[in-house]
């Protein structure tokens, strides 16, 4: 092509593929420069996801073969592609190529683009333990060459719908998990480890006891449904229908082209409209927020105020909220999961109050270094009682409607009506227990908690965290000794079943009555520690 002076013009264009591939290589190698723990916590997560992978791949080696092989693996292929969809929520910071808009500057086209992030995210532990997985179910069910050729097919057209899942994700919601609201999404992460470890627990108890046979159903349909009609193809061209494994091939081409496209059209909006950054501060459409009607319900002085306080910090406050949560999930899960299986003990119960009385300890540390204006206003031992006794009744608030909610769920489930008053009555006085020596540990082992990141103690507390804690737990189960032990003398004693609904007002009054006690004991010590307190709760 000539120029205006009849000289050459140099259409060269650099590939963009490998500048992005060795920018991910580059933050991989500075990242690990930054310091040597992070590198050895790295190293030591790559080798054990190495050594779970090479476990994984034997044991799908050995599947090979046996009846439900296909099923196994099309069900695998499928958590693994609801695992690349979630993690990018949870874990925004894990990968800092997943954040699009650091490109905007450059005179990039989202073609280009997407194609070399999609081969920059083919780089790391998560790529490689997918091939791994990937690369077992192949050999599990491909029987013949042509089946192993449809399979590596399969195999790679899988990982690239992992992957551009993962991407396409992370680029539709790229603005919520770069701002305070996706930091707190993130903190959520721990309850989807709670939750799943759960499910899976259920699962692979039901998979015991039932054999693999029950996963027949689900995987036909999962097999018609990318990326597990990927695998799904090499079992159907194993079995000599080709027609239908080229169909699943198809599938997941289609689905890799339409994640293309999506995420391409979220990278042309993220490179072209204005964020919040380029916009006024304050627009027309601000309004100021006024309370809510919670101030109205709660009790007037400083007893609403404290509760309305702690009540928002449930709501607002990304570690407390997440704390609070997980604590509802598992206190409901234990129970009704174990009611389900048949072994189950309406005794168990008894773990809702337990998991959300754990939320009554380091009431100060919540706080963090905001504490210093709660303690202007406690001069007293009085004060100190009343800003106890107010966020042990906000506690009260949530806990004591959930904690009889899940008992009438198990005892319903389990279908023993006669003992539910004996249970509400232990949960109640466990509960009770519990607020009392998280009272006394918040005044005698108060630590910090870290805004930032996913640790829950700062560093250098984590004796006072395990003494708060575990200490308590074992005095609140000291505590509910006498109701315990009533409860026990009521079921092995001939005629106690007819006098076990006295456990129910007798361990809510003894509930009362000891947290009570356990919040005049803390008011005298949190006012005399009060500048200690602060000193150890604004250190994150």
């Amino acid at each position: 092509m000539a120029g205006r002076r009849g000289g050459p013009v140099s259409t060269d264009v650099t590939p963009v593929t490998p500048v992005v591939v060795r920018l991910k290589l580059s933050l991989l190698k500075n990242g690990l420069k930054q310091s040597g723990g992070r590198r050895a916590a790295y190293i030591g997560s790559a080798v054990a996801v190495l050594l779970f992978s090479v476990l994984q791949l034997i044991g799908l080696i050995a599947l090979r073969g046996h009846a439900h092989a296909g099923s196994v693996v099309v069900l695998l292929v499928a958590v693994l592609a609801a695992g690349w969809a979630v993690m990018p929520l949870f874990f925004p910071s894990g990968d800092e190529t997943l954040d699009p808009t650091r490109l905007v500057m450059l005179p990039l086209r989202p073609r280009p683009l997407v194609r070399a992030l999609l081969m920059a995210s083919l780089v790391g532990i998560g790529p490689l333990f997918t091939l791994c997985m990937l690369t077992g179910s192949v050999i599990a069910v491909a029987h013949g060459g042509v089946a192993y050729v449809v399979g590596v097919i399969g195999a790679v057209l899988g990982l690239l719908v992992c992957v551009a899942l993962a991407r396409t994700v992370a680029a539709a919601n790229i603005r919520l998990l770069t701002s305070r609201k996706g930091r707190d999404l993130a903190v959520l992460s721990g309850l989807v480890i709670a939750v799943g470890a759960q499910v899976v627990n259920f699962g692979a108890q039901r998979l015991g006891s039932r054999g693999l046979g029950q996963l027949d159903g689900p995987a036909e349909v999962l097999k018609w449904v990318p990326p597990g009609s990927a695998i799904g193809a090499a079992d159907s061209a194993s079995e000599g229908s080709y027609g239908v494994a080229f169909l699943q091939l198809a599938l997941s081409a289609l689905a890799l082209v339409v994640l293309l496209g999506v995420w391409s059209r979220h990278l042309t909006q993220l490179m072209t409209s204005p964020d919040g950054s380029t916009l006024q501060a304050a627009d027309s459409r601000s309004r100021e927020r006024n309370s809510t009607g919670l101030s109205r319900l709660l009790p007037a002085g400083r007893t609403g105020t404290v509760m309305e306080r702690s009540l928002r910090y449930v709501w607002r406050d990304p570690k407390t909220k997440a704390a609070w949560v997980t604590s509802l999930a598992i206190g409901l899960i234990v129970p009704v999961f174990n009611a389900l299986q048949g072994t189950g003990s309406i005794y168990f119960a008894c773990f809702a109050a337990g998991m959300l009385g754990v939320q009554m300890y380091n009431q100060f540390g919540q706080d963090t270094s905001a504490f210093w204006m709660v303690a202007m206003t406690i001069s007293s031992t009085r004060d100190a009682y009343v800003e106890l006794r107010a966020r042990a009744l906000a506690l009260l608030v949530i806990t004591l409607p959930y904690a009889t909610l899940v008992t009438v769920l198990t005892t319903a489930m389990l279908d023993d009506w006669p003992k539910l008053p004996e249970v509400l009555g232990l949960s109640f006085a466990l509960l009770g227990a519990m607020l009392a020596t998280g009272a006394w540990t918040s005044a005698r082992f108060p630590y910090s908690i870290p805004q930032e990141g996913y640790k829950n103690v700062a560093p250098g507390q984590s004796g006072l965290a395990f003494m708060a804690i575990l200490g308590g737990m074992v005095s609140a189960a000291l505590l509910c000794a006498p109701v315990i032990a009533g409860t026990i003398w009521l079921n092995v004693s001939e005629g106690g079943e007819r006098w076990s609904w006295l456990l129910l007002p007798v361990g809510t009054v003894y509930g009362v009555l000891i947290t009570v006690a356990g919040l005049r004991l803390a008011a005298p010590r949190t006012a005399r520690r009060l500048p200690e307190i602060l000193a150890l709760v604004s250190k994150g």
